[in-house]
């Protein structure tokens, strides 16, 4: 009697499952997780309320992405986990403001250093299309600010962003939502995973 072997693929859930408990499987295989991700949500037309992307992120794996010189074209980078000694965050936030309800808040910290980004975001339910525009920088180091002031990025200094079209402003097109990891490709065409912070 033979046992024949096979190579047995983890379905691209499980993959993810393992990235959003702190496992880090082969970066291939999380690229490849999440572009079959990506696909089922398409597919599936899913979309995701606003309520489930409020709180806190940790950016735990990007790709990036690398310009082709043949086709002139944009690919995927390998992919890549983000050092835990650096940790880099995202976050989302209902605003008190009438003229800008969504806050998104982006900040790394290396060290003792740490920069903070915060600006107006607006979101479309139905694409899980998130745009912002970052308005505002704070660098401090051991907690004490060193600057904290206006930031508005090239193409948006002039006007206010309620007038501007979604299709001038950086974005994030959310293709997974669970209550431990979001995943999403930006504007550049790269993706990236965040994980829960304080749950």
């Amino acid at each position: 009697m033979t046992v024949e072997l096979t190579t047995i693929v983890p379905d691209y859930q499980d993959v993810l499952k393992q990235v959003a408990i702190g496992d880090r499987p082969q970066p291939q295989a999380v690229v490849d997780a999440l572009l079959k991700a990506e696909k089922v949500a398409k597919q599936q037309r899913l979309s995701y309320p606003l309520e489930s992307l409020l709180g806190e992120w940790r950016l735990c794996f990007s790709t990036g992405t690398r310009k082709l010189k043949q086709r002139g074209g944009i690919a995927l980078g390998k992919g890549f986990y983000l050092p835990r000694l650096t940790p880099a965050s995202i976050g989302f936030r209902v605003s008190d403001l009438a003229s800008n309800p969504l806050e998104i808040t982006n900040q790394i910290q290396v060290s003792g250093l740490n920069l903070k980004l915060t600006g107006p975001a607006r979101y479309l339910g139905k694409k899980n299309l998130l745009a912002f525009d970052f308005t505002h920088m704070q660098i401090s180091v051991f907690d004490r600010a060193l600057y904290s002031g206006g930031f508005r990025s090239g193409k948006t200094k002039s006007a206010p962003f309620t007038e501007q079209s979604i299709a001038k402003l950086p974005f994030f097109a959310f293709f997974l939502i669970t209550d431990d990891l979001i995943a999403a490709r930006g504007r550049g065409g790269g993706l990236a995973i965040w994980v829960r912070l304080n749950p």
